[in-house]
């Protein structure tokens, strides 16, 4: 489902990513451990074309990205296929949680308004958020906002998932009802690539660990082996 191979990437003509090669199978789950700095968000960020990298290339959910700017249509057919979550909610706020689930799949696919209510409820009691449907962010918790942002990404029902640190302003309650919904989303086969530093969900989740440190791999393998 992803291969990235040799992917180098430079931040105010510093290096951030050194050769970064890995690879996930469908419905696998990748965690990206290692400490701050070390390159994890932005190697995210190439994964989608939020980052230009400067070498190496990318294949993910069938969409190939190569060094340097990405053709408009090529980031458009990576971002259907391809959903990120990242540490702020980055919710509409005028928009009530049924609403901001209900947009993209109309705007982006196109989905009558019927359509795309009914799989907005669906998500939304997926993550357990069913009764809160009319609120707007302003009136959810951090953890609810954070689980209306994964409804949301997934509304648009893509191949790949990324979570850029989706817990990491949260309060440990929060965390856990986070958590709760990756953990579920692994179960289901989602394939997930995941920047955590909590290792204890590490643990739970992974398929496999990779350690990512001033800009390289350093070491891979399974959760219970690496942390």
């Amino acid at each position: 489902m992803i291969e990235v191979d040799n992917l180098s990437a430079e931040r105010s003509g510093q290096p951030v990513l050194r050769d970064v090669s890995l690879s996930v199978a469908p419905g696998a789950v990748t965690v990206l451990v290692g400490p701050s700095g070390g390159g994890k968000s932005t190697l995210l960020r190439c994964l989608t074309g939020l980052a230009e990298f400067s070498a190496g290339s990318v294949l993910i959910a069938g969409h190939r990205l190569d060094a340097g700017p990405q053709p408009v249509a090529t980031l458009q057919a990576v971002r259907r296929d391809v959903g990120m979550v990242f540490q702020q909610f980055n919710l509409f706020p005028h928009l009530t949680a049924l609403d901001n689930v209900m947009l993209a799949p109309r705007v982006v696919l196109g989905l009558l308004p019927v359509a795309a209510r009914r799989r907005a409820t669906d998500l939304l009691a997926r993550v357990g958020l069913e009764e809160h449907a009319g609120k707007h962010p302003s009136q959810l918790s951090g953890g609810q906002q954070q689980r209306v942002a994964i409804a949301r990404a997934l509304a648009m029902q893509p191949k790949v998932m990324l979570f850029d640190e989706p817990t990491s302003s949260l309060d440990p309650a929060m965390t856990g009802e986070v958590l709760a919904v990756v953990a579920e989303l692994a179960r289901s086969g989602q394939t997930m690539v995941i920047v955590t530093h909590d290792h204890g969900f590490a643990r739970r989740a992974a398929t496999e660990v990779v350690q990512l440190a001033a800009g390289r791999v350093v070491a891979r393998g399974a959760a219970g082996e690496l942390l």
